[in-house]
């Protein structure tokens, strides 16, 4: 039976680029991602093909950046005074640097360009604009916990311990 909302899944992946075909992400050996089916926990396209998914099926996915991080969004690009990134030495284009949201969690930014005293950062998501091809395996589906559905989260190994 397909995966339903509500079910915890178990997911081995490995995420490439289409392009290249370099690996961008991989679930580590014996610690597939769990998340809670139909809860927005992954990205909407992987998740729409993993709904039609059974336990123990394999299959390849390709998901479209608009399905992904999304496309490149331009307002994303902010010019900063360089003086405000002094702390930071070598400071170079492409760099990758880390700030926090309103929410207080991690987000990343990267250098763009540097002129003189004017930095642009780039705030869009690493992947954004990028299709995404994945090599996905369920390892497991069952349903979440009353406690699980509560929190947002899935409880027990492999997934959030309180």
């Amino acid at each position: 039976m397909p995966i339903q909302n509500n079910q915890v899944v178990s997911l081995k992946y490995t995420l490439r680029d289409p392009e290249t075909n370099e690996i961008i992400d991989q679930s580590p050996e014996g610690q597939p991602l769990q998340f809670i089916a139909g809860h927005g926990q992954i990205i909407p396209g992987l998740e729409k093909e993993l709904m039609k998914m059974d336990k123990g099926e394999s299959k390849q996915i390709l998901v479209q950046a608009a399905e992904a991080y999304g496309e490149v969004n331009p307002d994303a690009f902010q010019e900063i005074d360089k003086n405000q990134l002094s702390h930071i030495p070598d400071l170079q284009e492409g760099m990758t640097l880390y700030g926090q949201d309103e929410h207080g969690r991690q987000i990343p930014v990267r250098i763009s360009k540097i002129e003189g005293e004017k930095v642009t950062v780039d705030l869009n998501h690493p992947l954004a604009g990028k299709n995404l091809l994945f090599d996905v395996t369920i390892e497991d589906v069952r349903d979440a916990t009353p406690e699980e559905l509560a929190h947002g989260h899935v409880h027990g190994p492999g997934g959030h311990h309180h």
